[in-house]
């Protein structure tokens, strides 16, 4: 996983970096292993309140590695990859995805808040595996695209459910049909990225920080909370959901020490 990805946790901040700098941190399998396995067990590791997802070098990720498109220009279809007949396997995460699918909608998964810091490209499936995260910040100059028409592919690493909510449906369709490429600041317009930046991954940092500096309990249940009003589900669900999460943390120690470290001016110190 080292030469893929890697991870450093400070201060309840996952710092993660894809690493392939010789290849503009492109998807190959190794890369798609890498992905699943680090956001899995990001899942489950204490003590983690956010996290940040950046690419280390000249770019947050190129999309789909050269040689996977050499490949079916050969007529080869290569088992258990990205590429290969595996796409329609039934065998898939409680969430419906499929292995590459997996290696994007884990960083939706997170219980915990994840922003993207996108600088240089996020082509084709780097563009999905930007989306996935909770926010995104881009510098002015990133270059994006859905880039699959190029190659006469469609987006299938969970592209269209996460372009859904972030975007108009015409504005997605012009892009999926042209394959074009876009900057930061009209990715800001069309409500792919959350914040324009010079520095992405150090504000991702700076906020990630502040995050995990609020009570843990109530920054995931408004995740939950969130995630729900994003799904197709009546008024009535929603607020009593509301009800339960709140219900949930009122009067736990890490809600308590909310309250008393506003009222002492003081750092709040919670627990995990």
């Amino acid at each position: 996983m080292s030469d893929r990805v890697k991870v450093e946790i400070s201060g309840g901040v996952a710092d993660v970096r894809l690493v392939r700098t010789d290849k503009m941190n492109a998807l190959d399998d190794a890369m798609f292993s890498a992905l699943i396995e680090t956001g899995e067990a990001l899942k489950t590791t204490p003590g983690v309140r956010a996290v940040v997802l950046s690419g280390e070098g000249r770019a947050f990720c190129a999309g789909l590695d050269m040689g996977s498109f050499a490949a079916m220009a050969s007529g080869e279809r290569r088992p258990n990859t990205a590429d290969g007949p595996s796409l329609l396997t039934p065998q898939r995460t409680p969430g419906g995805s499929n292995r590459a699918q997996h290696a994007v909608m884990v960083w939706r998964e997170q219980p915990v808040p994840v922003i993207a810091a996108i600088h240089g490209v996020a082509f084709g499936g780097g563009f999905q595996l930007a989306l996935a995260p909770d926010m995104r910040f881009v510098t002015p100059d990133a270059r994006m695209a859905v880039m699959e028409i190029k190659w006469g592919l469609v987006p299938d690493m969970g592209g269209l459910v996460l372009m859904r909510h972030l975007a108009r449906g015409d504005v997605i369709r012009e892009l999926t049909y042209s394959g074009r490429i876009f900057d930061g600041e009209e990715a800001l317009r069309l409500g792919f990225a959350t914040r324009v930046c010079a520095d992405p991954r150090a504000e991702a940092l700076a906020l990630a920080h502040e995050i995990a500096g609020k009570s843990p309990d109530a920054i995931r249940g408004a995740k939950r909370l969130i995630e729900l009003a994003e799904t197709p589900v009546d008024q009535h669900q929603i607020l009593l959901a509301e009800s339960a999460e709140q219900g949930a943390v009122i009067g736990t120690p890490n809600q308590k020490e909310a309250v008393m470290s506003n009222v002492e001016k003081r750092p709040a110190v919670y627990a995990d």
